[in-house]
């Protein structure tokens, strides 16, 4: 190579194979794929950040409202995605990636900040939201939807799901008090079905009770954080 990017002595063939992949389309450009949908899923993203950061700062609530914008964001990229035109296999993946972030780990650091009895426990269970939700996003990526009579569906349980179990438990423990290991067991229980054949269909009352779940729990956090009327 001319201009010692690769050290000396590696072979030739390999060199060339180096050069095309630093000075082909793929890489530098990768900033000019991203599509609008693409940057509603960073600005999910960012809030999914923000909530991690207000989560482990002891502003649990504040943590979960943002958390319930990153979920919002996520889902505007997807109507983008779908009214623009622009859904794509890159796209999934980014979405993907990102969904990681607003709602594994998110989830995993309220039942570490409001549920865990003991850090291992924190540990186990972060673990197991972890790696079956990991899972899925990775199956989901790679698969994409399945169909049934032009209904669209996920396949296994979604990220969202395990999300509101933890929201379900957290919610609980807040109104009426529940005990940090007994919490564990639905939130453990509720993993493996991520990665099950379950078809998890994509419907308009579906996304309604999900909007429901959020405005629910925005409600209860927001008379949480400024009246103390629960909790």
């Amino acid at each position: 190579m001319s201009d010692g990017r690769l050290p000396f002595g590696v072979p030739d063939a390999l060199a060339g194979r180096a050069d095309h992949r630093w000075e082909g389309p793929v890489g530098w450009g990768l900033l000019d794929r991203l599509t609008g949908a693409d940057y509603l899923s960073l600005a999910a993203l960012f809030f999914a950040w923000t909530s991690a950061v207000l989560l482990l700062d002891g502003h649990l609530h504040w943590g979960i409202g943002s958390m319930f914008a990153a979920f919002l964001f996520d889902k505007l990229d997807g109507y983008y995605a779908r009214t623009r035109g622009v859904s794509s296999p890159f796209g999934r993946r980014v979405d993907s990636f990102i969904d990681v972030f607003a709602y594994l780990v998110t989830a995993a650091l309220i039942y570490h900040v409001a549920l865990s009895p003991a850090p291992w426990v924190t540990v186990l269970v972060g673990f197991a939201i972890l790696t079956f939700g990991g899972l899925r996003l990775v199956r989901h990526a790679d698969e994409g939807f399945g169909e049934t009579d032009g209904t669209d569906y996920y396949v296994g349980w979604t990220v969202v799901h395990v999300n509101f179990v933890v929201l379900l438990t957290f919610y609980l423990d807040l109104l009426v008090g529940v005990s940090g290991w007994l919490a564990a067991v639905p939130v453990v229980a509720a993993c493996p079905l991520m990665v099950s054949g379950y078809r998890c269909y994509k419907t308009t009352l579906g996304h309604a009770l999900a909007a429901g779940v959020v405005l629910t729990g925005l409600a209860i956090s927001l008379a949480a954080e400024f009246t103390g009327a629960v909790g």
